[in-house]
């Protein structure tokens, strides 16, 4: 890695297989501009870049490099969706908004698509596919969780068994998940520098190594203040997140930062695709523990241990081995060759902050926890306010700004994260060992011929059925359900039918009844393991079948502000 490279990123994966980019020089003079921008992450680069495309002129400042800190460094999942419980959003502003903001949320994450596309970026690698998985056997806080998404919401996901996720997650750390085709994963750094340099080609002025140090907002023209020279601008957009402290004290400390670990491992080989059967991002936690997703063929990006208290990376990541471990045990040790942190900002009510503070100055930030979508919403959204008074950005207007409790606020906030991952930890546990009664009390999968012969697979589900007990039905709801031949089922599971251009089609699946001869000959004593849901087009394949019985009703219950899907606590 290159020493320049690795002190302005950091000794990331990221920072190693970064596309080459020019440096910057520092404002060294007096300019005029129609818009500044303060802040080179994703959230100034994409207001920025669009504010330019409408033909405005634009000046950004960055103190440092472009995507030096958390636009660089992060998990790089790109989600629909907000930090915010779906539940919690519907109490506070209603269905109807609620639905029109899930909305905004997943036309970011197109946008970052369409950027991906249109501008041919190099090394973003963009792979389809989130996974929520739980590690509790509550079906029940699924169920409800799925019916708020896709029933209030409107939310292309799906609802997976837990034998549908052990196909593809090989772990019987994990039960049932909801799963969001359309989510995808990036290098996030490659985007970012991909993005200024398109944001260049429009026409933004972007000076790096240039801090603001005051702004004078006053009047028709405000004035921002650098360390060698002075910009004046109609309107000014502060998109420095956490980094805005000495600047706007006020405005930071509404703020409160999180800095989260990632660690990337050695090429593991063909030992990873035996135990990782999915080419999506993976999120095992509603707090800050743990998210996943498999780069560069065999090595397996690993992320979590957040903490208001930033630690050494190296000492965090290398606990990473035991957590790895506990889920995935058949990996065996891992050695982790890059690790490395960065610091977000989260908002008290779990909610991006966008908006106008005062006439002609803008904020965009505390993204933490919601997926690279948010950056994509606030940049939109800023821009066509300022050059075309769009007022879409007053959907975000019920979240205002709220002080973060300042030295006391994280104290608190740590110890709330510590107490919850360890009850996470024995609720997980508990649930592991009823999960393994269930499955030592159950007829097996198949069973051998009197003649000690394989028998030939079943003919049919049903007969497959009378052997393994049975399974959960399937049934898909929303815009995909007029794509999906098979007749709609009662309950809340899923098919995989959405498509994507951007990623291409889905491909036929198998016989309904080959999967469970697959899982019947991987039961047997010293039989293989069974291969994972085929992958096509970085996507799944649909490989479960269509008349499993109904899942039992079970009745609503209370839910707190913390749920367990639709981006909790930590993400």
């Amino acid at each position: 890695m290159d020493e320049r490279v690795a002190e302005d990123y950091g000794r990331s994966w990221y920072a190693a297989t970064a596309i080459a980019a020019p440096e910057r020089p520092p404002l060294g003079f007096d300019v005029d501009a129609d818009v500044c921008v303060i802040g080179g992450g994703l959230a100034g680069l994409t207001t920025a870049f669009e504010i330019a495309r409408l033909g405005w002129s634009v000046v950004l400042l960055e103190a440092r490099r472009v995507a030096w800190n958390a636009s660089g460094r992060n998990a790089g999942f790109v989600l629909p969706g907000f930090a915010c419980d779906p539940a919690v959003m519907i109490e506070r502003v209603g269905a109807v908004q609620a639905r029109r903001l899930w909305s905004l949320s997943e036309a970011g994450a197109a946008y970052v698509r369409t950027v991906i596309r249109e501008n041919a970026l190099a090394g973003v690698e963009p792979r389809r596919g989130w996974l929520d998985v739980s590690k509790t056997d509550d079906l029940a806080e699924m169920q409800e969780d799925l019916n708020i998404l896709v029933g209030e919401l409107g939310a292309a996901v799906e609802g997976w068994s837990a034998d549908q996720v052990r196909e593809v997650l090989r772990s019987d750390a994990y039960f049932h998940a909801l799963h969001f085709p359309d989510a995808f994963h990036i290098h996030p750094l490659n985007y970012a520098l991909g993005l200024a340099a398109a944001a260049e080609a429009a026409g933004v002025r972007i000076f790096e190594g240039t801090p603001a140090c005051e702004i004078d907002p006053a009047g028709v023209r405000k004035r921002v203040t650098t360390p060698a020279a002075k910009v004046r601008a109609g309107h000014v957009v502060l998109a420095g997140n956490v980094q805005l402290g000495a600047l706007m004290p006020t405005l930071a400390a509404t703020v409160m930062p999180l800095t989260s670990y990632i660690g990337v491992t050695a090429p593991l080989g063909e030992r990873l695709g035996e135990a990782i059967g999915y080419a999506g991002a993976v999120s095992d936690s509603r707090y800050a523990n743990h998210h996943y997703r498999v780069v560069d063929g065999d090595r397996l990006l690993w992320c979590g241990e957040g903490t208001c208290f930033p630690g050494d990376p190296r000492k965090v990541v290398d606990r990473f081995g035991a957590a790895i471990a506990a889920v995935f045990p058949q990996l065996g040790p891992v050695e982790f060759t890059h690790a490395w942190a960065g610091t977000m900002g989260f908002a008290i009510h779990r909610m991006p902050q966008i908006g106008e503070i005062s006439p002609g100055l803008w904020v965009a930030g505390a993204f933490g926890g919601h997926g690279l979508n948010t950056t994509a919403i606030a940049g939109n959204l800023i821009a066509r306010a300022i050059v075309e008074n769009d007022d879409t950005w007053r959907a975000f207007e019920p979240w205002d700004l709220v002080w973060a409790g300042g030295l006391a606020g994280r104290l608190v906030q740590e110890a709330r994260m510590r107490v919850r991952n360890r009850r996470e930890a024995v609720e997980a546990r508990f649930a592991r060992r009823r999960d393994q009664k269930r499955r030592a009390a159950a007829l097996p999968l198949y069973r051998r011929g009197e003649d000690g012969a394989d028998a030939p697979p079943p003919p049919a589900w049903n007969e497959a059925r009378a052997v393994t007990g049975g399974g959960a039905e399937r049934s898909i709801s929303g815009p995909a359900a007029e794509h999906d031949p098979r007749p709609p089922a009662s309950a809340g599971y899923g098919g995989r039918t959405y498509a994507d251009p951007s990623f291409g089609a889905v491909a036929v699946p198998e016989p309904p009844n080959a999967l469970d001869w697959r899982r019947a000959k991987a039961a047997e004593p010293g039989g293989a393991a069974a291969p994972a849901s085929r992958l096509v087009d970085e996507r799944l394949v649909d490989e479960r079948p269509a008349d499993e019985p109904p899942i039992d009703a079970r009745p609503a219950r209370p839910r707190g502000v913390d749920g367990r899907h639709g981006r909790a606590g930590g993400r």
